[in-house]
């Protein structure tokens, strides 16, 4: 399976401002994946420069081997819809597909046309005066119907119902089933789009924290929860990410290699192991990141003070 973007070492600064901090990754071709972490993580500034809406500050990122940077080549295989997508005044929702029938090779009128029935999606209306669910579907069109290689969205479904973001995942599943391309959705639903994803990738405040598959994810990270002195045992192993104890009992999320092994000893002990969803990870991880980062910065505090 081939690479479709590679970065390496990508920083972007922004006068005294890090938005992404030494970022090292790479996306394979025909897989969905998903780029998650909390506001200001860094995630539309990394979407920007593989978009080639900004230049990185320093390091390379590539898409299939080419700068993407002023790349005509490179940049009619990407289609990137955001959640701040602009209009020119005078257009209709008819107008915004003529344009993206022109700009995307790959473009599939017929299956244009079924989302816009799907989505209710009135073709003569402004643009400018559509609400936020509705510019979010005129997105979703675009990105869907464009077939581009490599297709990025960011929050595509701001204002939507559940209804209408259901329908974005069920056709954008079923149409990479029968046209396969490298999908990157960047988004705060974890937990609705946690069965699509293939590979993770999570900011936190400009650094990457994980470069994983979700399947490799998910057998890392555990909840166990027995009495505190075996939990111990357990926790001291692995790396813990949160604890709640009541009394002498303790309820903790570890991440490590839960092998055979590993889970035999904590059945030994009386202890459940329990899997732990994809956002409670993305949360445990981010929280533990912060925490940690906080206790550095006070220990700096300390050494200047004296």
């Amino acid at each position: 399976m081939s690479t479709v973007v590679g970065a390496r070492h990508v920083s972007k600064r922004f006068r005294d401002v890090t938005a992404l901090d030494d970022v090292s990754f790479t996306l394979q071709e025909n897989r969905i994946h998903g780029l998650l972490g909390r506001n200001g993580a860094g995630k539309t500034t990394l979407m920007q420069i593989m978009t080639g809406q900004l230049l990185a500050s320093s390091g390379e990122l590539t898409i299939d081997g080419r700068a993407p940077y002023e790349n005509e080549a490179v940049l009619s295989r990407v289609c990137f819809i955001k959640e701040s997508q602009t209009y020119p005044q005078y257009f209709k929702v008819r107008h915004a597909l003529e344009s993206a029938r022109l700009l995307f090779p790959g473009w599939d009128e017929d299956f244009a046309r079924t989302l816009l029935a799907d989505f209710r999606l009135p073709l003569d209306r402004h643009v400018r005066k559509l609400s936020r669910g509705m510019h979010s579907m005129l997105g979703i069109v675009i990105g869907l119907a464009s077939r581009a290689p490599l297709t990025l969205f960011d929050e595509p479904y701001l204002g939507l119902d559940a209804v209408a973001r259901h329908l974005f995942y069920d056709h954008l599943l079923t149409d990479y089933a029968e046209h396969p391309r490298t999908v990157l959705l960047s988004t705060h639903l974890i937990d609705e789009v946690g069965e699509l994803l293939e590979h993770v990738l999570l900011l936190d405040r400009g650094r990457m924290l994980l470069d994983t598959t979700a399947e490799a994810l998910r057998g890392q990270v555990v909840t166990v929860a027995g009495p505190a002195a075996a939990v111990d045992e357990l926790a001291a192993r692995n790396e813990e990410l949160h604890r709640e104890t009541l009394g002498r009992y303790a309820r903790v999320t570890l991440r490590g290699s839960f092998d055979a092994a590993e889970r035999a000893r904590a059945a030994e002990l009386g202890l459940d192991l329990a899997a732990v969803s994809l956002q409670d990870i993305v949360v445990r991880l981010t929280t533990a990141q912060a925490r940690s980062g906080g206790e550095a910065a006070a220990t700096d505090r300390k050494e200047t003070e004296r």
